[in-house]
């Protein structure tokens, strides 16, 4: 898979946890965070091709260094479900706005 794959997509803080999750983490999110964290450390979010095959070559590494800790991690905790955890944020944003839609419009409250 070519970097320009995913060169259009914007740098973003935070890498995910991936571990601990029901379903597993899947390889493409396993290179994602891979991909991110080597973006993070080069300060490049798209290499120069003078530096894209060391670039490549780093997100390759890192993605099977990064694969091999998930699968051989272990933990008595309840796996998460992809719901509660990865998506949290926005769920918890979409729960507060409806619950804001529902009051009382200002003009109510103040007679």
């Amino acid at each position: 898979m070519s970097l320009h794959h995913f060169s259009g997509k914007t740098m973003c803080r935070n890498i995910r946890t991936l571990f601990n999750f029901a379903p597993p983490a899947t390889d493409d999110e396993v290179r994602a965070a891979a991909l991110q964290f080597v973006r993070k450390l080069s300060g490049y979010n798209a290499p120069s091709k003078a530096n894209e095959a060391a670039f490549q070559h780093a997100v390759e590494q890192v993605t099977a260094v990064a694969r091999e800790l998930i699968d051989s991690l272990v933990t008595t905790a309840a796996r998460a479900t992809a719901r509660s955890k990865r998506s949290a944020p926005k769920f918890e944003t979409r729960r507060a706005l409806r619950a804001t839609s529902r009051k009382a419009p200002f003009s109510q409250t103040m007679e």
